[in-house]
């Protein structure tokens, strides 16, 4: 038998930890939507049977199903106690929904990529793209999952105090259009934190606008409405236009981008902003080998290039376009001006102005 080199087997290491987590993400799933992080998270150090009560589950798939979190690191063991428990870490990243790095959601987006593998693969050899509304379902309410605790502990807070003049126009009454809104989680959090203004969530997938105007009624919010349509066919409120057109994290899934550029531009006041959220990335390829542009290339591929080549236009940004890509897109739009106005570690925060 050939012996292995170093690199050989820093390589199977990293596969054997690749096949762990693709492995377990159907049971972060599981224990996503049968409460089992929140309930350990509540009751630990627990046993399998603690936790099997309190989840009203069968306690041999729960004393599996923890082995298998404790081999990831995603919970505790004690081997004296032969007790489970969670860390405060641990429960930011899988029992706490409001928590700035709740990652759960992540791994639904992941199960739908895998699911629609076939599909993928038919698009390689067509050239075909793959329209949002083909993907599995659990796309749909993995992307809320996934986006929303980084909307929630950065929208209100940072991204729109960085913009000029933006958050004073939205406490004395604005209108907003929020293009590509998904289930309206950004939709909501803005028309929550500012009342005195106006907001539409627009998307052309009819089942997320459904889901997203049930869930502004359930929270009683009254300044807010959603809408069936394309970036590229979005209306006005009124004839003066908007004060705030937004975009987040949903640029690089469209197939005319310029196209939707312009669209911004005609819909927007004279002295109204463009503000556009998009994935964390360099300008170059070797900027983005790292974690974060791992994630961001493998979803871009099974996701947001197909979603792009499906529509009018044919071109696609890739979820990794960088800032010069997209000031291209803003200018060839017609604004002259383009900022980075702020950033995450996952997020670019975009402002264009005329």
């Amino acid at each position: 038998m050939q012996t292995m080199t170093t690199e050989l087997e820093q390589l199977i290491g990293k596969v054997i930890g690749d096949l762990g987590g693709t492995a377990n993400a159907a049971l972060v799933i599981v224990g996503d939507r049968l409460g089992l992080y929140r309930a350990l998270a509540e009751v630990g150090p627990a046993s399998s049977h603690d936790l099997a009560r309190k989840t009203g589950t069968h306690e041999r798939y729960i004393r599996e199903w923890l082995a298998a979190q404790a081999a990831s690191g995603y919970v505790t063991y004690d081997p004296a106690t032969r007790r489970f428990s969670m860390s405060r870490e641990q429960a930011m990243l899988f029992a706490d929904e409001d928590s700035p790095v709740y990652m759960a959601g992540g791994f639904f987006a992941a199960a739908a990529a895998v699911n629609d593998e076939r599909r993928l693969a038919e698009a390689f050899r067509t050239g075909r793209g793959i329209a949002w509304s083909e993907h599995h379902d659990c796309l749909f309410c993995g992307t809320e999952k996934f986006f929303r605790p980084s909307y929630a502990g950065n929208l209100v807070q940072s991204w729109i105090p960085a913009l000029t003049d933006v958050q004073a126009r939205l406490r004395s009454g604005g209108t907003v259009a929020d293009l590509g809104c998904g289930h309206g989680c950004s939709t909501v959090l803005m028309a929550r934190a500012y009342p005195a203004s106006t907001f539409v969530g627009f998307d052309s997938h009819a089942p997320s606008i459904e889901r997203a105007r049930a869930m502004a009624a359930g929270q009683g919010i009254p300044n807010v409405r959603f809408e069936v349509a394309t970036a590229q066919a979005f209306t006005r409120l009124d004839e003066d236009g908007y004060d705030l057109v937004a975009i987040f994290d949903a640029l690089h899934d469209m197939g005319d981008p310029r196209g939707v550029a312009r669209r911004v531009r005609e819909m927007l006041k004279p002295d109204g902003t463009w503000m556009i959220v998009e994935p964390a990335a360099g300008d170059r390829l070797e900027e983005n080998l790292n974690p974060v542009g791992r994630v961001f290339y493998a979803m871009s591929t099974s996701v947001c290039v197909p979603s792009a080549l499906s529509q009018d236009g044919g071109e696609s940004l890739g979820a990794q376009a960088g800032p010069a890509a997209l000031e291209d897109v803003v200018t060839r739009g017609g604004f002259s001006r383009f900022r980075i106005a702020t950033r995450t570690p996952f997020n670019l925060v975009i402002e264009a102005r005329r």
